[in-house]
Formats: C-alpha cells, structure tokens, sequence
C-alpha cells in the first residue's frame, strides 16, 4: 500500500520556523520527483517546491523562495520541508506529493499568528 504521511506542522508565530516531513512507504521513493503543495483556507492548490530525484535539482514558487528548503533523504524515504521566516499568509494544509500527481499525503497544517 502506497502512503505519504506528513508531520511537523502546528502553530507558529510571524518569523518562526518549522520543519515538515513526509514519510514514503509502498513505492520506490527514491525514484520519483518529489512536491511540496499548498492549500490555504478558501483558495485552490498552491505549488510550493519539487525536488528531482536524486535530489540535485530543487525549485522554489515565488511566494517562498529563499524562506524554504526542500530535501530528501532517500535511505530513510523521507522528504523534508525547512520552512523559515514565516508569514500569516503561509497558513495552509501542506501536502507532499509525486510531481506527476500520483501520490498525495493526508496532508499537516501549519498556522502562522500571533
């Protein structure tokens, strides 16, 4: 059975940080590109970073880039997502998925207030 099972995510004050992770199991993890995807109250899916497999290549949205870090740690098939300096408006379910939309994770909220 294939599973992605996020953690890590909570509440946050503006400028904290927090570190979310995505457990692999029921396929070869390895060798899929991976996603981070957001989705915040009332508003559709937003692309967050995709990382290659192998994990020499990484991409970041606009909205995040130089705040994210996305990794992998293929001998534990486990994605990562180092989330910095962060705002309200990055308040959303954080889901990890196959880039090709395949596999998604149940998803972890995280809430960024005071």
């Amino acid at each position: 059975e294939v599973q992605l099972v996020e953690s890590g995510g909570g509440l946050v004050q503006p400028g904290g940080s927090l570190r979310l992770s995505c457990a692999a199991s029921g396929f070869t993890f390895g060798s899929y590109d991976m996603n981070w995807v957001r989705q915040a109250p009332g508003k559709g899916p937003e692309w967050v970073s995709t990382i290659n497999s192998g994990g020499g290549s990484t991409k970041y949205a606009d909205s995040v880039e130089g705040r994210f870090t996305i990794a992998r740690d293929d001998a534990k098939n486990t994605l990562y997502l180092q989330m910095n300096s962060l705002k309200p408006e990055d308040t959303a379910v954080y889901y990890c998925a196959t880039a090709w939309g395949d596999y998604w994770g149940q998803g972890t909220q995280v809430t960024v207030s005071l």
